[in-house]
């Protein structure tokens, strides 16, 4: 039952193909044998047979290709009369004239099912195998002939070009198709790593700015003099929770990170002094020098990266935001309580790939006592001054 559903046709065109093919078929192999007006016995001992196996291998040969090479074995190119081309080897043989790949009527169809079977087997061996059971009844049949050399040559040519070259084209064409299968996969994969890459730097971005700024507000209220112990010691569990949930966002952030993907050159939509806005409302006392002119496009970056530091590892800290066209800075003092976080985010050295894809220089370290992010970028037509690599175009 199994292989009987093996058998069934998936659309009714395959049907309509399939039948259109042995009748095909079955007309090319009546015009070889006996003709049914005149000899009517001959032609049911010998063409009907045929027909009706001609049959068998349209219903298998979908299926199984290799299959149908087998059963159209006594229909192949055995008859040495005919062939593709005639050459003259009196230099070698007595005959003048010798048949190179003898064709038949049936040839083509025996060629389309050689093609199939390397088009779509995934294993060779069954096809060596059944090569060598064709070769040998190639061999068998011009024994019965004679053996002579002529036809040894005829045999050789109708092995190769009706049943060897075809299973090769198939099998490259397989190959091929493989192969672009694999370039496609490949570059699926590579939207994926990229979509992921950009979902981690959103995370970080504005989530674990967001998170920061909470744990802030809870640091605030912690400190906030007269207030209830209960409400202070929800206040601590609040600023512990919001620490716990910016380490468990830099863990996904590290597993979501493509280290090959480039970092983001657009920052998402909030200025400046929109980011320094919310921030000074979550609670940080935060001071901004915006000089006139046009503010670099790394601003924003700059600054919300240089603010989520602060509130995580100094608290409560005093920080000054200053953006000139070609400078921005954030500089932090000492923390007044615990840090929220470990230090080793990927923040910092995603915004060290966009200062340097920009041209630009970004220094961080400690400054005093406290703590400094810097980034300098090189004016229009201006070399960068530290040549860090980067683009030598202005922000």
């Amino acid at each position: 039952m199994k292989h009987l559903l093996l058998l069934r046709r998936e659309s009714r065109r395959q049907v309509v193909y399939d039948v259109l093919l042995w009748i095909v078929l079955g007309i090319f192999v009546t015009a070889m044998g006996p003709d049914p007006l005149r000899d009517l016995a001959a032609f049911g001992l010998v063409s009907v047979p045929k027909v009706a196996l001609c049959a068998v291998a349209v219903v298998v040969g979908r299926r199984w290709p290799l299959a149908a090479v087998m059963l159209l074995l006594p229909l192949g190119p055995w008859r040495f009369t005919e062939g593709f081309a005639t050459v003259d080897l009196t230099w070698l043989l007595p005959r003048r004239n010798v048949k190179i790949l003898p064709l038949l009527a049936t040839s083509p169809f025996i060629m389309w099912y050689a093609y199939l079977t390397g088009r779509r087997m995934v294993r060779t061996w069954p096809a060596a195998a059944v090569f060598c059971v064709i070769t040998g009844f190639g061999v068998g049949t011009v024994l019965a002939m004679g053996g002579d050399l002529a036809l040894w040559v005829s045999m050789v040519s109708a092995l190769i070009g009706t049943y060897l070259v075809p299973y090769l084209l198939g099998l490259l064409r397989r190959r091929l198709l493989q192969q672009r299968r694999q370039a496609r996969l490949s570059a699926e994969a590579q939207a994926r790593l990229r979509e992921r890459a950009r979902i981690a730097r959103d995370m970080h971005d504005s989530l674990g700015h967001d998170l920061a700024l909470i744990a802030v507000r809870a640091a605030g209220l912690e400190l906030a003099p007269g207030l209830d112990p209960g409400h202070v010691r929800a206040a601590g569990e609040l600023r512990l929770a919001a620490a716990d949930a910016t380490e468990r966002l830099r863990q996904i952030i590290g597993l979501l990170r493509d280290d090959s993907d480039g970092a983001p050159l657009a920052p998402v939509d909030e200025d400046v002094a929109e980011l320094v806005r919310r921030a000074a409302a979550s609670g940080m006392a935060i001071a901004l020098d915006l000089a006139e002119g046009p503010v670099p496009g790394l601003a924003r970056a700059v600054v919300q990266e240089g603010l989520t530091n602060a509130a995580k590892h100094a608290p409560g800290s005093a920080v000054r935001v200053s953006v000139t066209p070609h400078r921005v800075s954030v500089r932090n003092g000492p923390p007044r309580s615990r840090p929220l976080a470990r230090s080793g985010g990927l923040g910092l050295a995603g915004l060290r790939e966009r200062v340097r894809l920009a041209g630009g220089t970004l220094t961080a370290g400690s400054m005093g006592d406290g703590f400094e992010l810097a980034v300098d970028l090189p004016r229009a037509g201006e070399e960068d001054p530290r040549r860090s690599g980067g683009e030598r175009t202005p922000a």
